[in-house]
């Protein structure tokens, strides 16, 4: 039954367009998958020693600072007010679902003690703690799911060595075969020694498109050593053969306003959108662009209603806390959750494509019209209902809503409705 199920599965999720090796799913992957569907909104934390200079986390390579001297951060990074624990209750308290944080960025530096490489917070730092491992226990203890960004792209190793040409598959200097050994070894442990870690969140692939990642082999140890873990590769490109989710920079999934979805073709995986609070993903003193409640609430409502989760970026302070800014705009957001998150959480989308009044999210035999932009004209349509609508109210109340249905479709009558400054939800009930 197992192996039945397992087919046909992937017959719906579909190989990639060069897929012709044996990538198959678990069970329990496949059950991981349809969870990390159901928790939609999720925590994204860029936090590093480049904090401490407080101009984002490109600050080394913006800046043209030399490794060796960038390196030197790592001897005052003491961040003593982390709190683990009011980490963890701030994303809940936001209506975040898991966390992705980074375990190693393009900086090289390991954000986590590892036996592979010096240049980590436990052994190069004063503070001499391992925050990840924290977060995860905390994570475990609070019912949030934890997933590891881990960074592909070294601006710093000599085994990587940054800039050089490549030359069928590999780098002329440097020794790329040490430097995949390196990262399998360091993914090991962040797939064994860390507890109930969900996924892998992949970055900087794109900074040598033409070398051989050896994601073959990268792909299958960490399946190997956890089947049921996730992974997703932000590549820009179409789904690659042993992924498990699809994730879009910066970008609702269909759009390429950014630049990066360009040849971001949509498969048939688990989605993602990711976006920053301000514009910077770490820490950034003089970035002031924060993101209004409404904007983020549209956001993720736009993300829900084309089947993706949104994961909202944060980039704490170099002191372990997180700016009062984001805490008090996403306690808002968190309030709107508790309130309307029936709406959101466990639901799908593209029941309906994106309409210019806003998206459609569902759940079972119920259909959630999410009104961001109230029509001028006094009704919305949804194109293409299947099934008979039974009833339609509002769902901030649950007063009745007038409508019609025909053939191509469903109105529903606004002209009666006081609309809501953020979000105006109608609830559609299907026979």
């Amino acid at each position: 039954m197992i192996k039945k199920f397992t087919l046909i599965v992937l017959l719906l999720y579909g190989f990639s367009a060069n897929a012709q090796s044996a990538y198959t799913p678990t069970a329990d992957n496949l059950a991981a998958r349809e969870n990390f569907q159901d928790m939609k909104f999720g925590l994204f934390i860029h936090w590093g020693i480049y904090s401490i200079l407080g101009d984002g986390e490109w600050v080394m390579h913006n800046e043209k600072i030399p490794y060796d001297s960038y390196k030197r951060l790592a001897d005052f990074f003491n961040p003593q007010a982390f709190d683990a624990k009011e980490w963890v209750a701030f994303a809940k308290r936001a209506g975040m679902k898991y966390i992705t944080i980074t375990a190693r960025h393009h900086d090289g530096f390991s954000m986590f003690g590892t036996k592979f490489s010096s240049y980590n917070i436990v052994d190069a730092t004063p503070y001499h703690r391992d925050p990840l491992m924290e977060l995860a226990q905390e994570c475990q203890k609070q019912g949030i799911e934890l997933h590891f960004y881990y960074s592909l792209l070294d601006w710093g190793r000599p085994d990587y060595a940054f800039g050089s040409p490549i030359v069928n598959g590999k780098p002329t200097q440097g020794d790329w075969d040490n430097y995949i050994k390196f990262m399998k070894d360091q993914l090991t442990e962040l797939i064994t020694k860390y507890p109930a870690v969900k996924g892998i969140w992949f970055d900087g692939y794109w900074e040598r498109t033409d070398v051989n990642w050896h994601l073959d082999e990268i792909y299958g140890l960490i399946h190997k050593l956890n089947p049921s873990i996730l992974i997703g590769n932000n590549h820009h490109e179409a789904v690659k053969d042993g992924e498990d989710f699809q994730m879009f920079e910066k970008d609702l999934p269909g759009n390429n306003s950014t630049g990066f979805s360009a040849k971001s073709k949509i498969g048939a995986l688990p989605l993602e959108t990711c976006e920053t609070i301000n514009y910077s993903w770490g820490f950034n003193i003089n970035d002031r662009n924060y993101k209004s409640t409404k904007q983020i609430i549209n956001y993720l409502v736009n993300a829900a209603g084309r089947n993706a989760n949104f994961l909202l970026n944060i980039g704490p302070m170099p002191n372990g806390k997180i700016q009062p800014e984001f805490a008090d705009t996403l306690a808002i957001v968190g309030n709107w959750m508790q309130k309307n998150g029936e709406t959101i959480y466990g639901t799908r989308g593209n029941f309906i494509a994106a309409q210019p009044w806003g998206v459609v999210t569902y759940k079972n035999k119920t259909l959630y019209a999410h009104v961001l932009n109230m029509p001028k004209q006094p009704y919305l349509f949804l194109p293409e209902v299947k099934g008979k609508i039974t009833k339609v109210t509002l769902f901030a109340d649950g007063s009745n809503v007038k409508f019609k249905q025909q053939p191509e479709g469903v109105f529903i009558y606004t002209d009666s409705l006081k609309p809501d400054a953020v979000d105006t939800i109608i609830q559609l009930t299907i026979n």
